[in-house]
């Protein structure tokens, strides 16, 4: 990994912060909490490490959780100014407790967004 201008305690201290920012109520059934992720993770269709994943929403039998991964914001975003980091970060947090709710309701339309998203990056790497 190179250099970042954010340790991972800092990273998760503006996590913990934006997570104060949504109502109590988005946390329900959402065993796992949301978990800062000390690694990169790539996506399996990516061309070499050339699409990250900055966080994902998992469910199981072992309860429902978030997922950020420090690492692949780092190598994403590690250079921006800590107020843009922030935004980068409320922007995913809040796309996975999207996924959470959602879940919750029996609604898939972020799921559908998101397929719709990977075959347009599917598409321009056939050019």
């Amino acid at each position: 990994m190179g250099e970042y201008n954010y340790t991972i305690e800092e990273v998760e201290e503006i996590l913990e912060d934006l997570a104060h920012e949504l109502p109590q109520e988005f946390f329900n059934k959402l065993h796992g909490g949301v978990s800062l992720i000390d690694q990169s993770k790539y996506h399996p269709e990516g061309i070499g490490q050339d699409l990250y994943i900055m966080g994902e929403y998992q469910k199981g039998i072992y309860g429902n959780m978030i997922r950020i991964y420090y690492g692949s914001f780092m190598n994403v975003y590690g250079y921006l100014p800590k107020e843009k980091l922030k935004e980068k970060l409320r922007d995913t947090l809040r796309h996975e407790f999207r996924h959470h709710l959602e879940h919750l309701a029996g609604e898939r339309g972020l799921e559908i967004q998101d397929e719709i998203e990977l075959e347009k990056y599917r598409k321009s790497r056939e050019k």
